[in-house]
């Protein structure tokens, strides 16, 4: 029998604001306008010359969702000399491509028209799903409305944007309710065949959080919910876990495919108080299994031409740098 193949991308974490109109019962990475909330052009090209010299070939780009309607916010944004923060995202992921590494942004709910511009400077998007129940924890949170995130990645889909979206276990959903959101998020790609990874990320409670003392979820209850998704999802999407918020090395056997992005010179700054594992580590959770690096945009969507042809020049050299195991640009 052929060994199994873990995957993981290197990156660079780039969170340019942290302003979210959400207001989401168990986040500590929205913080107000006034907190010195945005990362200007500056830091950002600093943390992307880290990155390429680490070797990283993506660059993680987020913020909280329309930080636009937080009243404050347009005074701070004017300082990177942009007017909007896709205007900003748009001149940093142009940034990040010069640096050699590719975008692929996270930034809450875009319409159509916002994902096809920054589709043009990026190899792949994504959206958490989260749940299609709803819960307490979203309340006050209209971004999180289930219809509304569903229609981004139909959305998505029909602009051929290779796309990744994920549970988050224990926020207050039920066996019931990820079934029918695994189910919902299958029916999606059979329509589109736009989703490339789904994660299942596990709730992690955070200090001075109106979930602060929620239920953590057990190891055991991951695993019947990878195995649960692996059944539903068809095996072109790929299962992934955050090595740095659950011990992967339990869970690998249970269906995971995918490590997700790991970075060496950022931080994760949704769970900053869970450091990510060193890139050698990772070999040691896989266990039998052979640990391989990839891209941000998987190679089937390579092969089938999903992105803008400017793009292409880069994605062939970086597909050529980790086929050929040649480490640092």
């Amino acid at each position: 029998m052929q060994p199994r193949t873990i995957t993981f991308s290197k990156n660079v974490f780039l969170p340019l604001t942290t302003v979210c109109r959400n207001r989401c019962g168990y986040c500590s990475f929205r913080t107000p306008v006034q907190d010195g909330c945005l990362m200007m052009p500056d830091e950002v090209e600093t943390l992307l010359l880290r990155g390429r010299d680490a070797g990283c070939t993506e660059a993680l780009f987020t913020f909280g969702e329309r930080p636009e309607e937080e009243p404050g916010f347009r005074k701070y944004l004017e300082k990177t000399g942009y007017d909007t923060i896709l205007d900003y995202c748009e001149a940093m992921c142009k940034k990040s491509i010069e640096y050699g590494i590719l975008p692929h942004t996270n930034a809450g709910i875009l319409t159509y028209d916002e994902m096809k511009r920054l589709r043009k400077v990026n190899a792949s998007m994504g959206l958490m799903l989260e749940t299609t129940a709803r819960i307490p924890a979203h309340n006050g949170s209209k971004g999180k409305e289930p219809e509304v995130r569903l229609a981004m990645m139909e959305d998505a889909g029909k602009l051929k944007i290779p796309f990744t979206t994920g549970l988050l276990l224990g926020i207050g959903e039920t066996v019931a309710d990820r079934e029918e959101s695994l189910e919902a998020i299958r029916d999606i790609n059979k329509k589109y065949g736009n989703i490339q990874e789904i994660i299942l990320q596990n709730f992690c409670p955070k200090d001075n959080t109106p979930m602060a003392a929620f239920r953590v979820p057990e190891t055991k209850e991951i695993c019947e919910t990878i195995k649960m998704a692996r059944r539903i999802l068809p095996r072109e999407i790929a299962i992934q876990i955050a090595p740095n918020l659950i011990d992967a090395s339990t869970l690998i056997g249970c269906g995971v495919d995918d490590l997700g992005g790991v970075s060496p010179v950022t931080i994760d700054y949704v769970n900053p108080e869970h450091p990510w594992p060193a890139i050698d580590e990772l070999k040691n959770l896989v266990g039998d299994a052979t640990l391989k690096e990839r891209l941000c945009i998987y190679p089937r969507f390579i092969r089938a031409g999903w992105y803008d042809p400017g793009l292409q020049p880069l994605i062939n050299r970086l597909d050529q740098r980790i086929s050929t195991g040649s480490g640092k640009p």
